[in-house]
């Protein structure tokens, strides 16, 4: 079973680098969300603050690395470059599922050297919801966080993935228990996020209601895992074919961060085809707390740490700049900052029951 893993987890890697797995037709909506420009922004753009204080951790930007990997050779190198990066700008990072280890204890080295790269850095273990109802339970959890002495945990929900590998378990009746089990026991707090179908109002609300003390919705328009399963499996078999159709499912990104923070009052993180860093500042706009980046973070750590620190400083001053143009001093000022939403989006959130209009109407400072 440790073997299957940790080959999976490889193939995942090498997929994601060398296929093109990212969303086909579909988009993250980023596109449909256009900030009010201010010709009279009223600020220094040399005093702008990106500093954030989430979970009680202060980020020198309201950015993270989101879970990728762990488990194999390549995955040491990746999560240590992408840990040397983080902790260089006081970012964070989550690490990939850590069942591989949980199985196998040689494994375990794959994700501790986020820590030890990482000494002061926000760090989130990673567990599988679907685990949780195969075995997995409160000890298993605690196990994942002292692995790498993480400050929270995320418990990943993968349907979509689970369906289209041949070894994928589908059994997810019970998860829900499961989930509130594991937030009303541990000492960390509980953040579940999908792995690229997003997170519907309905099921963000049963999730706040179950205790979890954050949601990163994980939405549609980045990697899509339909896509890598459909380059894993063999031509004209039934995940083949299966990835091919479902390669755009899901909830695009925008559309299921603006369901779920009209929904819950918890901590909501935008992951899913984050791409630069006016995706950040309109994830931000959309009232989200954190913007994570995964596959740009990948394309460089497997170059260098100073590849991946590069990256995400361009980004964070990329949202620096958005927050001069619309006159955002502090990073708190970007939720009550004019946006107008169109496009797909907008009919989304309107035929769902969402306000969109109300985006338009607030103050800028």
């Amino acid at each position: 079973m440790a073997d299957e893993t940790e080959k999976r987890k490889a193939d995942h890697i090498k997929i994601c680098l060398d296929e093109k797995a990212q969303a086909r037709n579909a988009t993250a909506g980023f596109e449909d969300v256009q900030f009010v420009h201010r010709a009279l922004p009223e600020v220094d753009k040399a005093k702008i603050d990106l500093s954030t204080t989430v979970f009680d951790h202060e980020f020198s930007a309201p950015l993270i690395v989101g879970a990728m990997t762990g488990g194999t050779a390549e995955a040491t190198r990746i999560n240590a470059a992408i840990a040397e990066a983080v902790e260089h700008l006081h970012l964070g990072m989550g690490v990939g599922s850590q069942r591989a280890a949980i199985e196998d204890l040689a494994l375990e080295k794959t994700f501790a050297v986020a820590r030890k790269k990482a000494p002061t850095a926000f760090l989130i273990a990673n567990i599988g919801g679907v685990q949780l109802v195969h075995g997995y339970g409160v000890k298993e959890v605690k196990k994942a966080v002292e692995m790498i002495d993480a400050d929270a945990v995320a418990v990943h929900l993968n349907a979509l993935h689970e369906a289209f590998q041949p070894e994928g378990q589908t059994t997810f009746k019970g998860v829900l228990a499961k989930i509130g089990e594991i937030a009303g026991e541990l000492d960390k707090p509980v953040i579940v996020k999908e792995t690229g179908a997003g997170i519907a109002a309905e099921d963000a609300k049963t999730l706040e209601k179950a205790g979890v003390q954050a949601i990163d919705v994980g939405g549609t328009g980045g990697t899509s895992f339909a896509a890598v399963e459909y380059y894993r499996s063999e031509v004209n078999s039934v995940q083949h074919f299966l990835g091919d159709v479902f390669w755009d499912w899901g909830i695009p990104t925008v559309a299921s961060l603006a369901e779920t923070t009209q929904t819950v009052k918890i901590p909501v993180i935008a992951s899913g085809g984050v791409r630069n860093g006016t995706d950040i500042a309109k994830s931000l706009a959309l009232n989200a707390c954190l913007a994570s980046v995964s596959q740009p973070a990948l394309q460089t750590a497997v170059k260098s740490a100073k590849a991946t620190e590069k990256m995400l400083s361009l980004l964070m001053e990329e949202l620096r700049n958005v927050m001069f143009l619309v006159g955002a001093e502090k990073v708190r000022n970007l939720a009550k900052t004019p946006i107008v939403v169109t496009g797909k989006t907008a009919e989304w959130l309107k035929t769902r029951g969402f306000y969109v209009e109300n985006y338009a109407k607030r103050g800028a400072r």
